[in-house]
């Protein structure tokens, strides 16, 4: 069932249900939101159908996994945590390496870990829960949030900051952004800064990844919620999910958190401790094996989004005379993508996946969903460099889940 914490008029689905079934009557159900305080309203609401959280224990129930992940940590090639779990089943759940090498901090299984561009997909939906309150539209000009605006953002709606297909240059390819990343910044700095550069081209006709764009709708989340962007993630999405141990670590003083490396000649060297400051939108957040498993159960099993909004999310919003910038069988989504992700191995694979890879200070990181099976497979690093051994040990998970011939590669 899929199930919409609010209609679109904002009365609770699940209430309205029970009332129409006979289950309870309309006057206990009203009784039911009077009783419960206003900020535990929506969480009440989504436990009444969400799944529950298994224990957090070592499962290591996928062989072939299990060996490349062994082989791996006793060579020392990989560094971080990899859950894997098929419907309400984890199958496989296990952490590498050290958290702080310095210190000589061994990873927990709750270990936290920052997200970097993972964190997109919670920005675009917590955009989309704001359009199922009757707040705002992804087609709002992005004007109508943002004042003083530039008369070159006026063609600009929701949807294009989204869908990465707004103009706007992003700010980590402009000559200021050594400055910029070293020196903490507001929400309206960023905006501020960005509205200097007007747009690259009209929005709508291209494709270019864009950081930029994610901070600029964080913005837009806390003018039409009316409270910062942090507070309504939590409130409205992190807390309802029952996830603890994540949110946007915008005051850079997140404890339990892992220590991001980097692999150079001299070996293994931590990361300068990140400005969160200036990806509020596009990479804030931290998170854990077991909140990420929450959320793609919450977020692709319908207790967050209606319908439409998650039809749209999921969507291919890349322009249609663009398929070289996208690749073959890959969507654009608001915030992730989906393609035939298994297709990119030596083994591949067609099963259409949902996902986010995220890379940046020390960390990197991918969390993929596959709908059919109901598959879950994150796997967090805390070193930066291991792009190639991340995505493959993605893949080979999802294969060995979905029962598909595990590949030894990636496809070259």
């Amino acid at each position: 069932m899929f199930i919409v914490p609010k209609t679109a008029g904002g009365r609770p689905w699940i209430l309205g249900s029970l009332v129409a079934a006979g289950l309870i009557s309309a006057g206990a159900g009203a009784w039911f939101l009077k009783a419960v305080a206003p900020e535990t309203q929506a969480a009440a609401v989504y436990q009444i159908g969400l799944p529950k959280r298994p224990p957090v224990e070592v499962v290591e129930a996928l062989p072939q996994l299990k060996e490349r992940l062994d082989h791996l940590d006793a060579t020392k090639q990989f560094t971080g945590a990899v859950l894997v779990a098929k419907g309400d089943q984890v199958l496989f759940r296990q952490v590498y390496g050290k958290a702080n090498y310095e210190q000589d901090t061994p990873f927990a299984l709750d270990t936290r870990f920052r997200l970097a561009s993972v964190s997109k997909q919670f920005t675009a939906v917590a955009v989309l829960k704001l359009q199922d309150e009757g707040k705002l539209s992804v087609d709002d000009p992005v004007c109508k949030w943002i004042e003083p605006c530039p008369a070159a953002w006026v063609p600009l709606r929701i949807h294009h900051l989204l869908s990465h297909t707004s103009g706007i240059p992003d700010l980590m390819a402009q000559a200021e952004w050594g400055r910029i990343r070293v020196t903490r910044r507001t929400p309206q700095e960023l905006t501020e800064t960005s509205a200097r550069y007007g747009l690259q081209f009209e929005p709508g006709t291209k494709v270019r990844y864009n950081n930029a764009a994610f901070n600029l709708a964080a913005e837009i989340v806390a003018k039409a919620s009316g409270m910062a962007f942090e507070h309504y993630l939590e409130q409205s999405i992190l807390r309802p999910l029952g996830m603890k141990d994540t949110s946007p670590d915008v005051n850079d003083d997140a404890q339990g958190l892992a220590m991001g490396y980097g692999l150079f000649p001299a070996g293994l060297t931590p990361q300068p401790i990140a400005n969160v400051s200036i990806v509020a939108g596009a990479g804030a957040l931290y998170s854990t094996l077991d909140d990420m498993l929450a959320w793609n159960r919450g977020l692709h099993q319908g207790h967050v989004l209606s319908q439409k909004a998650y039809a749209d999310l999921i969507a291919d919003h890349a322009p249609d005379d663009m398929p070289e910038r996208r690749g073959p069988h890959r969507a654009y989504g608001y915030g992730l993508y989906v393609s035939a992700l298994g297709e990119r191995t030596s083994s591949p694979f067609s099963d259409r996946q949902i996902y986010h890879t995220g890379s940046w200070a020390g960390f990197r990181n991918l969390v993929s969903y596959q709908p059919d099976q109901q598959v879950t497979v994150v796997v967090l690093s805390n070193n930066y460099h291991l792009r190639d051994l991340v995505l493959l040990i993605n893949q080979q998970a999802m294969a060995e889940a979905l029962g598909r011939p595990v590949p030894a590669a990636l496809a070259r």
